[in-house]
């Protein structure tokens, strides 16, 4: 089997509708990107099932019926944070990844677990914004394509006041008419794009007025204050300035400025806060990190303390945002850790008790590493033949070579730290460091790598131990 540039891959969920999506379809979509891991990827699909179930009940009933947070266990580079990454993207969900370490890094302090949830809505926010101006983005790019024809042939003045001139209002009627003619020509140009390089002077809102920044007694959050908005007679507010751009870049930035005009941010808000409650996503990662023992003095108390103020986040909760309030009973916890030195078990009981649903993912074997390089629709072999195709060298990778590179991968992940497929990123480096240092010399070559330049190529890296134990 040979592997070359593939086609254009899409995003992996054509034709599957988001809001109604089977836990085999969402498996089977899961697939397409993460390798082996069936655990997983059913847990996660029955919690997604569960939460479009939850919608169609009576109304006494949606808000008892709670989400099965669930917690997986194994090591680096498995594929722990990519399930949750992809089912996010898969299902449109607000969705934020937060290392459970970030609680502790400031010593006994730390930052404010409450936080993340004001993280999440930020990403819901602008996931709804985006959505929004997608459907109002003919009508922004009509209105930009207006505002660009004004500016670079302005309408004809209205006739002056006064007793109808025979004469003259032929004379203004005639360039009223010689007017619409070179707009008609010019819109031509324009949408043909052959306007792009000419320049025009558009009004641009002035944002250089003072601003300074609180720091709250909540943690490390902070509030931009725009002085404009505070003291509007000082600064003047909604004060514009003209600035010189292409009629390419102003057709963007006029779009823009009627995109937001048409968008109702009210309505985006109240749709933003009820998407992080209702389809919100926390993946909390290295949470083995926080694990203390019970009884323990020193930093496992700081590990403790974090894990009492994250319960009340995960039972549910009121969080206090810029947006307004937000309930985070109904939001789907993730955790993940190694628990290579402590185990789940080392978690404070509360905590243990809101994630009721454990998956342990399995360390990648050599089988697992070779799938990896060759079956996802973003696998690395496809990475680097499309990067290797921008400086017009075809790359082909022969089978006995991907097979060399997960065996040598695999010995490496033996011999020392286990990091799992990660380990696939520095083999496929240093194989192709050559190529890629000389490719815009290159330009017309096929390449083709075989098993012995694997072999040749990485055979200091897999025989220096302490070599390979530092590069990650």
């Amino acid at each position: 089997m040979a592997i070359t540039l593939p086609e254009r891959l899409d995003d992996g969920d054509s034709g599957v509708d988001r809001d109604n999506m089977t836990p085999r379809q969402i498996v089977e979509l899961l697939d397409k990107f993460i390798v082996g891991q069936a655990a997983a990827k059913r847990a996660v699909a029955i919690a997604i099932r569960n939460r479009q179930r939850r919608l169609q009940l009576p109304a006494d009933l949606v808000d008892e019926v709670a989400p099965k947070n669930i917690l997986m266990i194994g090591p680096t580079g498995v594929g722990k944070t990519e399930i949750s990454r992809r089912l996010s993207k898969l299902t449109g969900s607000p969705f934020l990844k937060v290392e459970a370490t970030k609680f502790t890094e400031v010593g006994y302090v730390g930052r404010d677990v409450e936080s993340m949830v004001r993280d999440l809505v930020d990403i819901s926010m602008d996931l709804v914004r985006q959505e929004h101006t997608g459907r109002v983005v003919m009508k922004a790019r009509a209105h930009a394509e207006e505002r660009l024809l004004d500016l670079l042939l302005p309408p004809v003045a209205p006739a002056p006041p006064g007793p109808p001139d025979v004469e003259g209002s032929t004379d203004h009627e005639e360039e009223v008419r010689s007017r619409r003619a070179t707009r008609q020509k010019l819109r031509a140009q324009l949408l043909a794009g052959e306007l792009d390089d000419r320049s025009v002077e558009v009004e641009v809102d002035d944002n250089n007025s003072p601003s300074f920044q609180i720091f709250t007694g909540q943690g490390a959050d902070t509030m931009d204050v725009n002085m404009k908005e505070m003291l509007p007679g000082m600064f003047g507010s909604g004060r514009k300035k003209r600035r010189r751009m292409t009629v390419s870049e102003a057709r963007e930035h006029l779009a823009r400025e009627a995109a937001d005009t048409l968008i109702d941010e009210d309505e985006v808000c109240r749709e933003g806060l009820q998407r992080a409650e209702a389809s919100g996503i926390i993946f909390l990662d290295e949470i083995d990190k926080i694990a203390g023992r019970q009884g323990a003095q020193g930093p496992d108390v700081s590990r403790e303390g974090v894990q009492r103020d994250i319960l009340p986040i995960v039972e549910g909760t009121v969080v206090k945002t810029r947006n307004g309030m937000v309930r985070t009973d109904h939001i789907l916890f993730l955790a993940a850790g190694a628990f290579h030195v402590s185990k789940p078990s080392d978690l404070i009981p509360e905590l243990q008790g809101r994630f009721p649903l454990r998956v342990e993912l399995e360390a990648l074997t050599r089988e697992d590493l070779f799938r990896i390089l060759t079956e996802p629709e973003n696998s690395l072999v496809r990475q680097y033949t499309a990067l290797m195709a921008t400086e017009e060298v075809v790359l082909t990778f022969a089978d006995e070579a991907l097979h060399a590179l997960a065996e040598l991968a695999a010995t490496v992940n033996e011999r020392t730290e286990n990091i799992g497929a990660r380990r696939l990123h520095t083999m496929m480096e240093k194989v192709l460091e050559s190529l890629s240092f000389e490719a815009p010399e290159r330009s017309g070559d096929n390449v083709v790598i075989d098993e012995e330049y694997v072999r040749e190529t990485l055979s200091e890296l897999v025989a220096d131990q302490d070599l390979s134990k530092y590069i990650l």
